[in-house]
């Protein structure tokens, strides 16, 4: 026995038998709700997968991926100063986002000319980074200019690691209008990269650019199949110019938004790679690495408790990396809420130091390989972005889809599907609708105006393309606009809309859903006043007036509430409650309750958002009438 391994001793462990000691567990509960989650693409996760062999897929090149820092401050002086201090502080390579390009939010390089750009990049050596051009409707004028910088600087084109990031379908979906119809566009975009070519070009002039379909609410397949779409419309175009298929391909790049789930994340970026590879042999080429971007998601940025951002856009790096990515650029903590400072984009471009250098995530090539769960959900995302974009190019391709809104309303379901689960905080937003900080301290922005000129587009002109733009959405805007009534309404009147907690019974009794109604409250910026508990509804009565507040929510076990709920609802309601809750929902009262006064319930599962809406409008209106 002494030199037994230790596992023999036991049972093989099989699938069987870990179901059975879950059985015991659950005591009949569902196992599929309990423990089976989905995608927003339906897709099904398991809570546990055996091994499985690795399946082989083209990944990047060896090495770590790029640490991108994004300048975009509209002054050139203050711009080159943002890429010298992220250069000098680890970054290698750059994302200029130019003013009018969705991605700017309102901010943005405003360059127009060569001499404007060799400002910006003044100490900047453009052949040892790369850089990535993000000028939305100004793609092929902001291309120019590169090429004409490097002329300016006696320096080969070809020496520059460059992603011009042109992409007139990203521009479409994100902004609902081109300069031209395709038919104009097309040629055009293939007779820039002849040009380019003809001084040395060899990088990637377009982005199949996955952000506007992410930050609209599409759901990881959708991403997928829009972002193949594009590529796939990209080499059409190419190759209709005579442009070789095998050189066409290296022409163009994929930006993919990373967020915060990392088990879909990496499984996403592993997807794409997979999915690249099959239109590759579709067009009888050889696969090869494809140039892969990642941006932290813009989705999942609150302006709420923003330095929660931090460990969303860390696990979003992390994610993006380990996946695949080649160059992965993370938004600043406080870029919800304006320009990012100095401390902001320092902390940003760390985040990925610490996990290239310190946690060393670079130095396996793929280390979700062989992990049953990374391995699945690949296999179907994969499955499912491809059907979507067989569904795409059935439409007659991602402009004619979009031209006609079909892709816009697949998006549109989803989004109203994921924005049901955040309003009902099904998916929790940590400082948003979960655990908000009424006390937190504001952070710091620079004190830049927004740029509000937009530039018009230059792809072409003419009759242009147009269809329905695709939103840009942060998941937490709809608490942060109650949020914000809130503080509007606290500036105005030196005091807070409070809710009084009508807590009955012993502390054991109340407490867990006081506290759980405290936390929902705060998510509309309504601050509870709590207590010890009452027995009595006339003491209970008399604490509210005291109070101050303009609401009330019972909150006690269901045994207690049988009991006292009725005329504690009763008394609240003669004490001056114009509105009262009740935490938790007894079906058996529900009659009862509403008859004595009770609004509504406060319980996992309800639409939170309209419950602090009408709280809300309850709170803030003259004592009078409420």
């Amino acid at each position: 026995m002494e030199d037994t391994p230790l596992a023999d001793l036991f049972e093989p462990a099989d699938r069987a038998r870990w179901l059975g000691l879950v059985d015991n567990v659950l005591k009949g509960a569902d196992f599929e709700k309990r423990l089976v989650s989905r995608t927003s693409d339906g897709l099904r996760i398991e809570p546990l997968y055996p091994r499985a062999e690795p399946t082989a897929q083209p990944f990047r090149e060896p090495g770590p991926w790029r640490v991108s820092q994004r300048v975009d401050h509209p002054e050139i002086a203050a711009a080159n100063a943002q890429a010298m201090t992220d250069l000098e502080g680890g970054a290698d390579a750059l994302t200029l986002v130019f003013a009018g390009s969705p991605a700017a939010r309102g901010y943005g390089l405003t360059v127009s000319s060569v001499a404007d750009l060799d400002a910006l990049l003044k100490g900047v050596m453009l052949p040892l980074i790369s850089l990535r051009l993000d000028a939305g409707a100004r793609g092929l004028e902001v291309a120019g200019l590169v090429k004409a910088l490097a002329a300016h600087r006696g320096e080969d084109l070809s020496s520059y690691d460059l992603d011009l990031g042109i992409d007139p379908v990203g521009t479409l979906a994100a902004t609902g209008s081109l300069g031209a119809v395709w038919s104009e566009i097309a040629p055009r975009l293939a007779a820039t990269v002849s040009d380019l070519e003809a001084a040395g070009f060899g990088g990637r002039a377009f982005l199949a650019d996955g952000r506007p379909y992410h930050e609209a609410g599409a759901g990881e397949a959708a991403e997928l199949a829009a972002v193949l779409a594009t590529a796939v419309t990209y080499l059409r175009a190419l190759e209709a110019a005579g442009h070789d298929l095998a050189t066409a391909r290296d022409r163009i790049a994929v930006l993919l938004a990373a967020d915060a789930d990392e088990f879909v994340t990496v499984a996403k970026f592993r997807a794409l790679r997979r999915l690249w590879a099959r239109i590759e042999q579709a067009c009888g080429l050889e696969p090869k690495p494809l140039r892969l971007h990642a941006e932290t998601a813009w989705r999942m940025m609150t302006r709420r408790d923003p330095f929660v951002n931090i460990l969303r856009t860390g696990m979003a790096a992390a994610s993006a990396g380990m996946g695949g990515a080649d160059a992965v650029a993370v938004l600043p903590y406080t870029q919800a809420l304006g320009l990012p400072d100095a401390f902001a984009r320092r902390v940003a471009r760390n985040s990925q130091i610490v996990l290239l250098e310190e946690s060393h995530l670079a130095r396996v090539a793929d280390p979700a390989a062989g992990a049953g769960g990374f391995e699945a959900l690949t296999d179907q995302l994969a499955e499912a972005a491809w059907a979507a974009f067989q569904a795409i190019e059935a439409e007659g391709g991602i402009v004619a889809s979009l031209s006609v809104g079909k892709l816009q309303r697949r998006i549109e379901a989803t989004r109203e599907a994921r924005a049901k689960a955040v309003a009902t905080r099904r998916a929790p937003l940590t400082g948003a609708s979960e655990f908000p900080n009424l006390a937190e301290k504001p952070v710091t922005v620079l004190d830049v105006k927004p740029v509000t000129a937009g530039p018009s587009s230059n792809f072409g002109s003419g009759s242009a393309v147009a269809c329905d733009a695709l939103p840009a959405t942060r998941l937490a805007e709809p608490f942060e606009a109650l949020r914000d009534a809130a503080d509007a309404y606290l500036a105005k009147t030196g005091r807070r809309p409070s809710v009084f907690l009508a807590n009955l019974g012993a502390v054991s009794a109340f407490n867990a859903r006081a506290t759980f109604a405290a936390n929902a409250f705060a998510a509309g910026g309504i601050e509870a006043v709590s207590n010890d508990g009452f027995t009595d509804p006339a003491a209970l009565a008399d604490a509210f007036r005291d109070s101050g507040a303009a609401l009330a929510c019972i909150c006690s076990t269901d045994a207690i509430n049988a009991e006292q709920a009725v005329p504690a609802a009763e008394a609240l309601k003669q004490a001056g409650a114009g509105t009262i809750y009740l935490a938790g929902k007894p079906t058996d009262l529900l009659d009862p309750l509403k008859a004595a006064g009770v609004h509504a319930f406060l319980h996992v599962g309800c639409d939170l958002v309209a419950l602090l809406d009408g709280a809300l409008r309850a709170a803030m209106r003259p004592p009078a009438t409420r």
